[in-house]
C-alpha cells in the first residue's frame, strides 16, 4: 500500500514537471492556428499565420541568413572538431588533461560574457559587425560540443581494428577513409546536427556580434515581439521549435544507435 502512494506521488510530480515544461510550448503552437490577431481570443482555426510568413521578405531575409550562418558554422566546425578530437584522442602529452578541461569552458562560460568579450575582440581588431562575425562567434561556442561528442565516440571505437588495418599495409589515409571514419561516422553527424541547432537558435551571442544587414531569426522574433506579440510570430517560433526539435531528436537517435554499436563491438 505505501509502495503505491509513492509510486502514484512520483508519476503527479513527473507529470506536474512534464507540464510546467511543456504547456507553454504547446499553448503558443496552439494559437498559432488562431484566426484572431488577438491571443487572448481563440477565434477559430486558420493556417493564414503560416503562409503570411512565406510573403514576408524580412522573414525570409532572417530565414536566408540563418541558414547560411547555421550551414557554414556546421560545416567548418564539424571538420574542425573531428581533427582535433581525434588529434586530442590519438595523441599524449604533458598538458592533455588542461586542455581538454578547457574544451569545457565556452560551454560554461555565461553566453551574455561571451557575447561581450566577442564584441570587444571584434572591435578591438578594427572587424565591422556582420554576418563574417557572426560565423565566427558561432563556430567559437559550437566547437566545443563537436569536439565532445566525436570524443564520445572515439572513446567506444576500436583501435585494434585500425591496427589491424595498419598491418594489413593500409597507409593512414586508408585507414582513417575506410576504418576510423566509418566508426566515427554518428558520433560527426550527431556532433554536426548539435552544431546547426545551436546556431540557428543562438540569440545572446549573435545579438552582441550581429551588424545591421545580418539578422537572423531569433534577433527578428526579438524584434518582433517588441512591438506586440502576434499569431505571425507564434507561427514563427513553433517553426523553429518544431526544426530544432527534429534536429535534437535525430542527434540523439544517432548517438543512442553509436552506443548501442559499441556496446555489440
Amino acid at each position: 500500500m505505501q509502495k503505491t502512494w509513492r509510486s502514484t506521488l512520483l508519476v503527479a510530480y513527473t507529470l506536474a514537471i512534464l507540464a510546467f515544461l511543456y504547456l507553454p510550448l504547446f499553448i503558443l503552437t496552439l494559437y498559432s492556428f488562431n484566426d484572431s490577431r488577438i491571443n487572448a481570443v481563440w477565434a477559430g482555426f486558420t493556417l493564414k499565420w503560416y503562409a503570411s510568413l512565406l510573403s514576408n521578405d524580412r522573414v525570409l531575409e532572417a530565414l536566408t541568413n540563418s541558414l547560411l550562418i547555421a550551414s557554414i558554422t556546421t560545416v567548418v566546425t564539424t571538420i574542425m572538431g573531428t581533427f582535433a578530437a581525434i588529434a586530442l584522442h590519438r595523441y599524449q602529452y604533458r598538458s592533455k588533461t588542461v586542455l581538454n578541461s578547457l574544451l569545457y569552458l565556452p560551454i560554461l562560460i555565461p553566453e551574455i560574457v561571451m557575447g561581450l568579450s566577442l564584441l570587444i575582440l571584434f572591435s578591438q581588431l578594427g572587424l565591422s559587425l556582420g554576418k563574417p562575425t557572426l560565423i565566427v562567434a558561432h563556430i567559437t561556442f559550437c566547437l566545443s560540443f563537436v569536439i565532445i561528442t566525436v570524443g564520445a565516440r572515439l572513446e567506444g571505437s576500436r583501435q585494434d581494428i585500425e591496427e589491424a588495418a595498419s598491418d594489413l599495409y593500409a597507409t593512414p589515409l586508408q585507414t582513417f577513409r575506410y576504418v576510423t571514419l566509418p566508426m566515427i561516422a554518428p558520433g560527426i553527424i550527431a556532433g554536426a546536427l548539435m552544431a546547426f541547432t545551436l546556431s540557428i537558435d543562438d540569440f545572446v551571442i549573435s545579438f552582441f556580434v550581429a551588424g545591421p544587414d545580418s539578422t537572423t531569426l531569433p534577433l527578428y522574433i526579438y524584434a518582433m515581439v517588441k512591438r506586440g506579440i502576434s499569431p505571425q510570430i507564434n507561427a514563427l517560433s513553433t517553426c523553429m521549435m518544431l526544426v530544432t526539435v527534429s534536429l535534437v531528436v535525430v542527434s540523439q537517435l544517432l548517438q543512442m544507435k553509436s552506443l548501442h554499436d559499441t556496446r555489440k563491438e
